[in-house]
């Protein structure tokens, strides 16, 4: 025989309930960054929308590294919500692609209206976070943390290169 839990008193939120609404408040966080980096700004008279990630990008130098840490706050959000570690792994690509891509002037701007990395990522994020409850253990963290520091290297790395090279040619012509 088997017995039915009665429901819990109205106004009494379980701790299943809390955690339900933590990671749904977490994929929402993750949405709405994602909105905000990526489509928030409507191209008036054209079926384009852009967001701040491309426009921080025209910062020379700090631009593209500045909205690449932002973008990573995705990729924190999913060891949260326990996403896989390939997928994580696949986001901190998309970032890594977004931000490398992003240093070159102008065309990595475009590249970065057409891609939307972060779109990309609060997709992939809100596809595999689970809804059973597990908890983030050390190795999730220190994984999540190698991968923002490898893209951030990356990211300023192509900034350096472009830096370079763009002084390289003043120094050429002047």
């Amino acid at each position: 025989m088997r017995f039915q839990q009665s429901p819990p008193h109205p106004g009494i939120v379980t701790d299943e309930a809390r955690e339900d609404l933590h990671r749904e408040a977490l994929r929402r966080t993750a949405d709405m960054l994602a909105r905000l980096l990526d489509t928030v700004i409507t191209i008036p008279g054209a079926n384009v929308r852009i967001g701040l990630d491309p426009l921080i990008g025209l910062l020379p130098g700090i631009g593209d590294a500045l909205a690449s840490l932002i973008g990573s706050a995705i990729l924190v959000m999913a060891a949260q919500l326990q996403v896989p570690k390939i997928v994580m792994v696949r986001m901190g690509l998309n970032l890594a692609m977004n931000g490398v891509v992003g240093a070159i002037p102008v065309a990595g701007d475009l590249f970065s209206i057409w891609f939307k990395s972060n779109a990309r990522n609060a997709a992939l994020l809100r596809r595999h976070s689970s809804p059973e409850v597990r908890n983030s253990t050390r190795a999730d963290w220190a994984f999540v943390i190698a991968i923002l520091v490898i893209t951030l290297a990356l990211t300023l790395g192509a900034i350096a290169g472009i830096l370079w090279l763009v002084a390289r040619i003043w120094t050429l012509i002047a």
